[in-house]
């Protein structure tokens, strides 16, 4: 799962994103709020972590922005402990929720949870395929040989190939839902999560297989 997050405070979104990469979330950090525009313009996420007070461009005036545009991503605004009329303010604007400032890291990954479980495709807490399991509480496989921990990226690509029955992924795809349309990341990570994955399938016991199709991607193959 991916999400942008939008807060101006260097130390505060350091420490968020370390916080979202451990839950196995892939995290697009911006310090703007023009800059927090332009990734939704061209990313795609499954949420969106807005900071109220932001240069350029305040939180509230990029919710408004992407809202008009048709932009439904699931927002979640951070906001000082004062800051009342500007949560309601939000919440008319179309936010899902908002935490106030300071928060306990448990609320922030609870406030996520809740917000994009409201996306049709994200409301299961277990993805099934064939005779395995895929938890998305603590990111492990189960299968009748037992239960492999998956890493975030390693999770993330299962996920997307699980969302997704039937349907081919090519690795320009993972490479920018999971690692980011901007990251500087190399398209052998891809092959290298990949192939420790099918790994772990095999582990597991999983019927299924991660199948390449030559020049097109990848798919869920259940085997014969």
């Amino acid at each position: 799962m991916r999400l942008l997050l939008a807060e101006d405070e260097k130390s505060l979104s350091d420490a968020l994103v370390a916080i979202l990469s451990h839950a196995n979330y892939s995290v697009d950090a911006v310090y703007d709020g023009q800059e927090a525009l332009d990734y939704l313009e061209y990313g795609e996420y499954d949420g969106v972590i807005l900071d109220i007070m932001m240069p350029k461009a305040d939180g509230l005036t990029v919710l408004r922005t992407i809202r008009a545009a048709g932009n439904a991503v699931p927002v979640l605004l951070l906001t000082a402990k004062g800051e009342i009329d500007d949560r309601v303010e939000g919440l008319d604007a179309g936010a899902d929720d908002y935490l106030p400032k300071p928060f306990a890291a448990k609320e922030l990954l609870a406030r996520i949870r809740a917000m994009t479980r409201r996306q049709p495709a994200l409301q299961d807490t277990e993805l099934r395929c064939g005779n395995a399991a895929l938890s998305r509480t603590d990111f492990t496989l189960t299968g009748p040989s037992g239960s492999v921990k998956l890493a975030n990226k390693e999770f993330q690509m299962l996920e997307m190939l699980m969302v997704n029955p039937g349907q081919v992924i090519s690795t320009e795809r993972f490479l920018e839902k999971i690692w980011g349309y901007d990251s500087e990341a190399e398209i052998n990570v891809v092959w290298v999560n990949l192939s420790s994955l099918r790994k772990k399938l095999v582990s597991a016991g999983a019927d299924f297989q991660i199948k390449a199709n030559r020049g097109l991607g990848y798919s869920l193959e259940r085997g014969t």
